[in-house]
């Protein structure tokens, strides 16, 4: 995980970061969804909350959206947290993605090169990492609360 940079508001508490991606083109994309209400949801990978030894983050947790440069760009608010199978998420939640899928199957093509990729891969510690129906994900919804 990366660390965000010194806030202006050091008197605030400082909020988890909640990242989206790597950073580069594809975190900017999804930032920019968020901003504008059209992602209200996101999937990551179970294995990746165990690899990094984290506990899933609690409905109504706040967390700091970061952009590519490392800046909080928002305070988002998770909604909903479920745990389930690959297989299994839904076409409402691949559309509340925000990433323009018109279909669970497209959706699901680019997750998977995502989660396929070498820096997913690298990341969980498993170079040879692959997703099928049964892979766990967890699918978060959440809303913007406050924009920085």
């Amino acid at each position: 995980m990366e660390t965000p940079p010194e806030h202006p508001h050091a008197d605030r508490e400082a909020l988890p970061p909640f990242l989206l991606a790597f950073p580069g083109p594809l975190r900017d994309q999804l930032v920019a969804a968020v901003l504008s209400g059209e992602k209200v949801s996101t999937t990551g990978l179970l294995a990746e909350y165990e690899a990094e030894k984290e506990e899933l983050p609690p409905v109504g947790e706040r967390s700091a959206l970061i952009d590519s440069d490392g800046r909080e760009i928002a305070v988002v608010e998770l909604t909903e947290v479920r745990v389930l199978p690959l297989g299994q998420v839904d076409l409402q939640h691949a559309l509340d993605e925000g990433e323009g899928y018109g279909s669970v199957a497209a959706w699901r093509a680019g997750h998977e090169a995502f989660w396929h990729s070498d820096e997913m891969r690298e990341a969980l510690g498993d170079p040879s990492f692959t997703v099928h129906d049964g892979t766990l994900v967890v699918a978060e919804r959440f809303r913007v609360v406050e924009r920085r």
